[in-house]
Formats: structure tokens, C-alpha cells, sequence
């Protein structure tokens, strides 16, 4: 039995397409509990017929040929990202969605600067996931459409919602691959998938919860689990202090909540004495802004401000369940910046661990402060390169919204590795200037070496990457400011409304072909 998805096209087309007594063969022998998701083309032509993906097909001809009728009377040719459901075609499935996925073939757009066809893939299966979770069915078989690995990132991206404090939660739907196809490439995207969506329910999870002692012990544990090449370490304060790290501790100083420096390591070469590449991320588990503090209005969405240390730790576990032949070190300094007697006020001098001296204009400006310190230790690591994320500035929110994640760099040869990488993912950077013109903004400073506020209004995450600058002498190195594309509304369709946990797929793929290219 089948049910069509339009009331209105009625009995008289039931009958055309030889099914009798309508209602009275019921689902008794449909497995109520498994859905699956087929794939469709859009038409080439304005004449011809939409074509379905290899899994359709076999489909199709599976159940003699109803899928195809069904659809063809269910309404207009289904566009790219769009659904339509159907019930009771196969006893094996009780419904059957199939999804949209714009034109055939198509590759690399290089005005959008993504592969358009992974990203339709992505979109569709998201959509078509949904579907099954809106009627509470909790197993689903999804057709590869071509592309296994953007199937499974769609199916797992587009699942994810963040509801562990809630008692009344969605029904947990279990993605599976449908036929015998490339499960190599889908296990691959459920791990891409599942690493943003770690980083995703770090950035989501309240601050209360999500203290920074709490953060290191999430990340200890999934990076142990991930792999038995692994090391962490949660340096406590008086490290930190040991360390002199005086520009960390002025922003840590503010909250009753004491400072942590996590410091993981995953040795996947087979050399031992490999440099390793080394993960930079801000880790302010809440910004008040401390005494220069921010307006109310949306300051919850700072429970996210570690979102730089939760993607480059994602990337890494996932790079360790990869099983990756590099050497990876990630940086995380912890802390929360709130305003109190003990908190640093506009006008202090502080220290960092290279002797350079800031002079704090605005304590709302800290990122960049935890970050001179963790900089100034990533280069005793000796390593092949260094990249920070952080959602450092609201300037870069405004420069590129939720588009693409600004990258400065004095490396074009990074450059264009991140950029590749992104491409693939459909996750898109885009490179930002790193002059002179904007180190001048942020030296020119009456009582220290390096002001952390930029002299002009303008180009604020220019400003802040060049005050990075000043802690890095490294030649490849790659700021990444993310504060853009922390949340989401709706303008990523498989990402559901909140944290983003992006770009780690894109530092995940930036791994694979970095681990491939040092092979």
C-alpha cells in the first residue's frame, strides 16, 4: 500500500496506477520503524524527464516502476534541497523521501568557491533526514547520490540538535548507507560530521556548564578514546604563572573560576621526531567583555567564545580516529573574562611570554591577549607550521557574515592549502590583509609595545590580526578569524539554528592533505 503525498490528486489517479482496495491492506507488513532517502536530478531539459540517482533507479524498478508514476503526479519536478514523502511503497521501508539534488554532474563553482554538487548532496540528505525525524521514525537508509562522504555529512550534520539539558527530546535517528556502495566514504563523512558536531556541543553547551576544567576533560576524554597516541595535559594556573604568561592570567584574573592551559598531542608519524603542526584556539568559555563590558542584548551567545579552541580539538580527535601519519599539537588557553575588583581595567599594562608589553584599552579585546601568550608557547614545539582560530573579532562578522571564516596569513603556500581544503567541504575561507598599514594602527602605543585596541575604528579584525602578528615569528603561520560564522540561522540549510562548529571539517580535510602531501 502507498499513500500519495497530495490529497487532492485522489482515487481516480490511485486506480490508474493499478492499486485496489486502498485502505484495506494497511502497513502489516512495512516496517514501520526504517525510512529511506532517494536521490533525484533536475530536469537538463524543460522536456525531460528528471532522472534518478543509481540507487533511485534500482528502486524504482524495485517496487515495478510506482515511484516514478507517484512522483510524476505528485506535483511540479522537485528542486534541489527540496522533499516529497511517500508511504508504504515497499515492505521493507514505510515511507520513502526523495530529495532534490539540482543538475547532474555538476563540479567546482569557481564564483562560489565550493564543489556545488557535494553541497547539494549535503543539503538534500539533511532535508530528507528531517523528514524522518518530524514522523518519529528512528532508522534510515540513505542513497549515496554519487557521493558518499557528502551524503553521510549531510545526513549527521543535519540530524545534530543540542538538546541534552532538555527532558523532552527529538527522536535520534540512526543514518545508515543504503546498498553495498562506498562505505569507506561514508564512515569518512559520519567522522568529518561527527567532529563538527563535537565542537558544535562544546560551543552550544551553557557556560556554567561548560567551564573551562570542564572543556579539558570533554576533549581529554574523546581524544583518548579516539586513539592510543595521544597525550593531555591540563596545565593548572600556577603554571601558567610558571610559564609567564602574564597577558593569559590578566584576563583569567577577572572570574572566580579558575584558568586552565590544555595542551594536547597526537604523534601519528612514524617518525617520532617529526616537527608537528600545532592548533592554536581561543578558549574564553564566556565574554562578558569584563569592566569594558558588552550590551545585554544576545551576550548568551558568548557561552560560544571558545569556539576557536573547540574546532582546532575537534579537528585533532578527528585527525586521531583517522589515524592521520602526522604530529598534531593543540593549544587551548581557558579562561572566562568577567568584570570584578580583581579584573583588568582599561589602561593596565600587562606582560606577555615573550616580554612584549600590551597596553589594554578595552578588556573586551582579550582573545587576542590569551592568544600572545599561547603563540609565544606554540613556537617552542619547533613546528611545521601554527594556525589559531578564534572568534576574535565582531569587525570580521561584519566584513564576511556567515559566507566564509577570514584568514590572515604570511603564508601563501598556506594559504592556498586552506583554501583547497575548504573548497572540498563546502566550509569556505577567504584571505584578509595582514599590511604594515595595520601594525602601525596597534604599535603606535603611549605606554606600552603593543596596544590591544587598534588606533582608528576601522578594520578592527585587521587590527587583531596584526596584533597577533607580533607574537608569531614563524614564516607559516595562519590566524583564522571564525566570529563570523560561530551561529547560524538558516543561511547553511543542513545546519540547524545555533553554534556552528565551524570550519573544523575544513582543518580536518587541511590535515588529510597536509598528511598526504608529508607521506
Amino acid at each position: 500500500m502507498f499513500l500519495l503525498p497530495l490529497p487532492a490528486v485522489g482515487r481516480v489517479a490511485i486506480r490508474r496506477l493499478g492499486v485496489k482496495r486502498f485502505w484495506s491492506r494497511g502497513f502489516g507488513t512495512a516496517d514501520m520503524t526504517k525510512g529511506l532517502v532517494l536521490g533525484i536530478y533536475s530536469r537538463e531539459k524543460e522536456n525531460d524527464v528528471p532522472q534518478f540517482t543509481s540507487a533511485g533507479e534500482n528502486f524504482d524498478k524495485l517496487v515495478s516502476g510506482k515511484l516514478r508514476e507517484i512522483l510524476n503526479i505528485s506535483g511540479p519536478p522537485l528542486k534541489a534541497g527540496k522533499t516529497r514523502t511517500f508511504y508504504g511503497l515497499h515492505e521493507d521501508f514505510s515511507s520513502v523521501v526523495v530529495v532534490g539534488l539540482g543538475k547532474k554532474g555538476v563540479g567546482v563553482d569557481d564564483q562560489e568557491n565550493w564543489h556545488e554538487g557535494k553541497e547539494n548532496i549535503r543539503a538534500a540528505v539533511a532535508a530528507g533526514c528531517r523528514q524522518f525525524q518530524d514522523l518519529e521514525i528512528s532508522s534510515v537508509e540513505v542513497d549515496p547520490c554519487g557521493d558518499a562522504q557528502a551524503a553521510a555529512e549531510g545526513a549527521v550534520l543535519g540530524l545534530y540538535e543540542y538538546d541534552d539539558l532538555k527532558q523532552k527530546k527529538k527522536v535520534v535517528v540512526s543514518a545508515k548507507l543504503h546498498g553495498s556502495g562506498d562505505l569507506e566514504a561514508w564512515q569518512k563523512g559520519v567522522l568529518f560530521a561527527s567532529g563538527q558536531n563535537l565542537a558544535r556541543q562544546l560551543m552550544e553547551t551553557p557556560a556554567n556548564e561548560m567551564t573551562p576544567t570542564r572543556f579539558a576533560e570533554v576533549i581529554e576524554k574523546n581524544l583518548k578514546s579516539a586513539s592510543s597516541k595521544t597525550e593531555v595535559h591540563i596545565r593548572p594556573k600556577s603554571w601558567i604563572e610558571e610559564q609567564e604568561m602574564g597577558s593569559f592570567l590578566s584576563v583569567a584574573k577577572g572570574s572566580d573560576e579558575p584558568p586552565v592551559f590544555l595542551e594536547i598531542h597526537y604523534r601519528g608519524s612514524p617518525n617520532a621526531g617529526d616537527a608537528p603542526v600545532v592548533f592554536v584556539g581561543k578558549g574564553i568559555t564566556f565574554d562578558s567583555g569584563g569592566i569594558s563590558i558588552k550590551p545585554s542584548a544576545n551576550m548568551d551567545l558568548m557561552r560560544a567564545d571558545m569556539g576557536g579552541a573547540a574546532t582546532i580539538c575537534s579537528a585533532i580527535v578527528s585527525a586521531a580516529k583517522l589515524s592521520l601519519p602526522i604530529n598534531l599539537i593543540g593549544l587551548a588557553p581557558l579562561c572566562e573574562n568577567m568584570p570584578s575588583g580583581k579584573a583588568n581595567k582599561p589602561g593596565d599594562v600587562v606582560r606577555a611570554k615573550n616580554g612584549k608589553t600590551i597596553q589594554v584599552d578595552n578588556t573586551d579585546a582579550e582573545g587576542r591577549l590569551i592568544l600572545a601568550d599561547a603563540l609565544c608557547y606554540a613556537h617552542t614545539f619547533n613546528p611545521k607550521l601554527i594556525i589559531n582560530a578564534a572568534t576574535l573579532t565582531g569587525a570580521m562578522d561584519i566584513a564576511l557574515g556567515s559566507g566564509a571564516t577570514g584568514v590572515f596569513t604570511n603564508s601563501s603556500w598556506l594559504w592556498n592549502k586552506l583554501f583547497e581544503a575548504s573548497v572540498e567541504t563546502g566550509d569556505r575561507v577567504w584571505r584578509m590583509p595582514l599590511y604594515e598599514h595595520y601594525t602601525r594602527q596597534v604599535v603606535d602605543c603611549q605606554l606600552a609595545d603593543v596596544n590591544n585596541l587598534g588606533k582608528y575604528r576601522s578594520a578592527g579584525a585587521c587590527t587583531a590580526a596584526a596584533f597577533l602578528k607580533e607574537f608569531v615569528t614563524h614564516s607559516k603561520w595562519a590566524h583564522l578569524d571564525i566570529a563570523g560564522v560561530m551561529t547560524n540561522k538558516d543561511e547553511i540549510s543542513y545546519l540547524r539554528k545555533g553554534m556552528t562548529g565551524r570550519p573544523t571539517r575544513t582543518l580536518i580535510e587541511f590535515l588529510v592533505r597536509f598528511s598526504q602531501d608529508s607521506a
